[in-house]
């Protein structure tokens, strides 16, 4: 089964194609990550996949989720766990770790009088806190928290409701070298059974020995896709990028370098 297909996505923006003829599906279980220059249109994609943008209307744009292709969004958003740059409303806020991953539980930021509180929603909140590293802050407020903290918070809560589909948009942004690795094993923590992954990365270093396809863009468009040996090579992110890349690997994980 699929957990998600993408048929000829066009966005436009400014009279400017974000992404041009895009299609992309994952099956369950399976775990991609997608790769390339500034402003190829990575983030929009992921953003396409959980319907948070919509493209134009074309007759030959589809989108299907877990097989179906119309969805309740609301519903979407516990089956969805979505880490992305673009989170800015969660950095200002004044509540703390914990009631942010807790409240992933609703889809909400926070709590509102109408949300009914377990205190088996505060042990899972912990849970997820732990494997991030971030327990022993839980009760700091996000605003005082570094922005490599509050990704790592936010990991927190996208993972909180064990959602089939994970989608990570330079979940490790903001974090140094020894705190992506610790971050990277935990993301391959949740490369279990049939959750499917998406991670958006610009750092090779990243991607999970779990990934089981690379996805190329450049300038809105799926340039190419494969395997890590077929794409994470010199020649062919040289061509990416336009310039020359070295890439090395050691155990499974890749860096590359100009």
């Amino acid at each position: 089964m699929e957990a998600f297909r993408i048929e000829h996505a066009d966005v436009r923006r400014d009279g400017k194609y974000i992404l041009s003829d895009v299609s992309l599906k994952a099956d369950i279980g399976e775990c991609i990550a997608i790769i390339g220059p500034n402003g190829a249109g990575k983030s929009t994609l992921t953003d396409v996949i959980d319907r948070r943008v919509y493209p134009l209307a074309t007759d030959r744009y589809r989108s299907f989720l877990f097989g179906e292709e119309k969805w309740i969004v609301s519903e979407l958003r516990v089956k969805i766990g979505h880490v992305s740059p673009g989170q800015d409303e969660f950095f200002r806020t004044t509540y703390t770790a914990r009631e942010i991953v807790a409240s992933g539980l609703h889809a909400s930021l926070g709590f509102d009088f109408h949300h009914t509180i377990d205190p088996s929603d505060w042990e899972r909140a912990d849970e997820e806190l732990e494997k991030v590293s971030m327990l022993e802050k839980k009760d700091r407020t996000m605003n005082t928290l570094s922005t490599g903290e509050m990704r790592r918070v936010l990991l927190a809560r996208a993972a909180i409701t064990s959602p089939p589909l994970l989608l990570l948009d330079e979940a490790s942004a903001g974090l140094d070298f020894p705190s992506r690795a610790d971050l990277r094993n935990t993301i391959a923590g949740y490369a279990t059974g049939n959750r499917t992954i998406v991670m958006v990365t610009h750092e090779l270093s990243e991607i999970i020995p779990e990934i089981d396809r690379i996805i190329l863009m450049k300038d809105g468009k799926i340039v190419k896709e494969g395997t890590k040996k077929e794409t994470l090579n010199d020649e062919v992110l040289s061509e990416l990028y336009s310039r020359h890349v070295h890439v090395a690997e050691a155990d499974g994980i890749y860096t590359a370098f100009c």
